[in-house]
């Protein structure tokens, strides 16, 4: 459980540092390339091994880590266009509501237990999360000819979690987790630079500010996803772990942005986070 608990702590802190990004007026596009470079010499630092380009070419997990890394900046983008053309609730919902993809995907892969108190868990977990996420009375803002970017948002990130269980589950051997991670964010970083190059070609160079921003960002997002990682290694399931992860991460980001930011919260966001303890509890004691 400490895990879980450290890996919804360090992705709520994710969301805190992108909100200062905000606040200083920080390139943020720029600034997760960085984050990427940041968060793969973590890894290699974390590794107690010794590095060997030849074992990582030959691991049997270095398909899913190139697949993987490619999936992180393409759906950093889709969630950049959706927050920008549907707004941030919307992105909020699509990305969180993911969770069950890889549900859907424990029952049915790994033979998950589905009882009646998991089912509704889950349940009152989507509906908190939407209702948390929600920062209008009138509801998530779409905006005509933009549906596709939640629904691809919903997609990727779904996927990116589904496969993060597989790879653990059937491809990283316990102790290869840093290493696995480090590799991830090197082939994210690998596409960042493509996109750095073609921003400098229309004027729009690396900032200083960006860097010191990757820099603050690379440390925590590694360790969000090692501690999934390292997670989903215990005996919880992971039709468990995501929902609880998710939710947690959504009502203490929530928590988070009301005691730094002083962000309103409306009635809705109350009931949100009330329905996120009953879901997490559910979850929790959930019995076939």
């Amino acid at each position: 459980m400490i895990w879980l608990i450290l890996s919804i702590a360090t992705s709520s802190l994710l969301y805190v540092i992108f909100k200062y990004f905000g606040v200083l007026k920080v390139n943020t596009l720029h600034a997760i390339v960085v984050n990427y470079l940041i968060a793969s010499i973590t890894g290699f630092i974390a590794y107690q091994g010794t590095v060997q380009i030849s074992e990582i070419t030959n691991a049997s997990w270095i398909w899913y880590s190139v697949f993987l890394g490619a999936l992180f900046i393409i759906i950093f983008n889709v969630m950049a266009l959706t927050s920008q053309k549907n707004g941030l609730s919307v992105a909020a919902v699509a990305s969180k509501m993911s969770l069950v993809i890889p549900v859907v995907f424990g029952i049915w892969l790994y033979n998950e237990s589905l009882g009646w108190l998991k089912i509704v868990g889950i349940i009152i977990a989507l509906a908190s999360v939407y209702l948390v996420s929600v920062r209008s009375k009138d509801g998530l803002p779409l905006q005509k000819g933009y549906f596709i970017l939640p629904l691809l948002l919903f997609l990727g990130s779904g996927t990116i979690d589904t496969v993060l269980k597989y790879a653990e589950k059937m491809r990283v051997p316990d102790g290869e987790e840093p290493l696995f991670s480090a590799i991830c964010f090197t082939m994210a970083f690998g596409i960042g630079i493509l996109v750095l190059i073609y921003e400098a070609i229309y004027g729009r160079w690396l900032h200083w500010k960006s860097v010191v921003a990757g820099v603050a960002l690379g440390v925590p997002n590694y360790f969000s996803i090692y501690f999934i990682i390292k997670a989903l290694k215990t005996d919880l399931e992971s039709s468990v772990l995501f929902p609880i992860n998710h939710v947690g991460t959504v009502l203490f980001t929530a928590l988070l942005g009301f005691v730094i930011f002083k962000e309103r919260l409306l009635p809705q966001n109350y009931w949100g986070i009330s329905l996120a303890v009953v879901a997490i509890v559910c979850i929790a004691f959930a019995k076939a």
